[in-house]
């Protein structure tokens, strides 16, 4: 199966930037639907970003976050600007047949990486 592996996640201040990477072992990476969700404690998992044939976003993000892949690299990126305590989660990355808002349709899935916003 496909294994999925991020990185970039750390403590930053509120209004600063993070990328969050995502490396894939797939061979046909460029065939799969990414997304990027999140999950803060106490709390559900929850659709931030995906890349299909088209890039989508959740409403809390449109305009700070900017989801893109790099197919020979096999590799996903999350770049995240103007950051804010709500922000606060650990992300995950996700890889599926087609794009979907739920994360109960996504098969494979990273260990996720914290990010930490402080105001």
């Amino acid at each position: 199966q496909v294994q999925l592996v991020e990185s970039g996640g750390g403590l930053v201040q509120a209004g600063d930037s993070l990328r969050l990477s995502c490396a894939a072992s797939g061979r046909t990476f460029s065939s799969y639907a990414m997304g990027w969700f999140r999950q803060a404690p106490g709390k559900e998992r929850e659709f931030v970003a995906a890349s299909a044939w088209g890039t989508y976003y959740a409403d809390s993000v449109k305009g700070r976050f900017t989801i893109s892949r790099d197919n020979a690299k096999n590799t996903v990126y999350l770049q995240m600007n103007s950051l804010k305590p709500e922000d606060t989660a650990v992300y995950y990355c996700a890889a599926g047949n087609s794009y979907s808002v739920s994360y109960r349709n996504y098969d494979y899935w990273g260990q996720g990486t914290q990010v930490t916003v402080s105001s």
